[in-house]
């Protein structure tokens, strides 16, 4: 609950981490001159306020409210931290982003992506059982209610797609890749988003705490 002091303390520690990191990118983008991730901040920014407001009115679990952070998190890496000479990476840009964790077949990216927006799928369960609460309906994780909380979760896999793109016509210079990279994005949303609904389906069950 929201007054629930345990739980303000909670939301004032990740709130604190998120800022903390968003600082250090925001330096480390200035100095570097990544015009790229400087846009990526502003959006960045703007997405925790949205999480803020749908937190007031859904009361997010503290694990999704961490999940996104560390989320974020990651996502500042990927294009801000170096990689060593003699790593693989795709490209030429040398950062974290670029990274093959297994050559040819896994990059950072792709479990970024996944992670993401497995998490976001989580998030829209969230949302869409607050919701039913609301008018008493049951919050039974069915099978329709989780196809509906992964497609929320791809909806806004897709969203981030159009925002890359966006900073491809801003930015003269960015690590955003090209229509493969696109579809191997996509990829990776729906096996996180398909994940973390099949996790909800089976684990999130009457008279079990899960992400309750």
């Amino acid at each position: 609950m929201m007054g629930d002091p345990n739980a303000k303390s909670s939301l004032k520690a990740v709130g604190s981490f998120t800022i903390a990191y968003l600082l250090l990118a925001i330096l480390a983008a200035l100095l570097r001159g990544n015009q790229e991730f400087i846009f990526y901040i502003v959006v960045m920014v703007l997405l925790v306020g949205m999480v803020m407001v749908v937190h007031r009115r859904v009361c997010l679990s503290q694990g999704a409210l961490w999940a996104l952070s560390i989320w974020g998190l990651a996502h500042m890496m990927g294009g801000l931290v170096p990689v060593p000479a003699g790593w693989p990476i795709n490209g030429e840009i040398r950062v974290l982003y670029s990274l093959w964790l297994i050559p040819e077949h896994l990059k950072y990216d792709h479990i970024v992506h996944a992670y993401g927006f497995g998490t976001t799928t989580w998030v829209c369960w969230q949302g869409l059982r607050s919701v039913l609460r609301g008018y008493g309906a049951p919050v039974v994780p069915t099978f329709g209610l989780m196809v509906l909380s992964a497609a929320g979760g791809l909806g806004f896999g897709a969203l981030n797609e159009v925002v890359e793109f966006a900073a491809t016509l801003l930015v003269p210079e960015t690590n955003v890749g090209g229509y493969i990279n696109t579809g191997w994005d996509l990829v990776s949303n729906s096996v996180g988003a398909t994940l973390v609904a099949l996790l909800i389906y089976f684990l999130d069950r009457p008279g079990e705490s899960g992400s309750k």
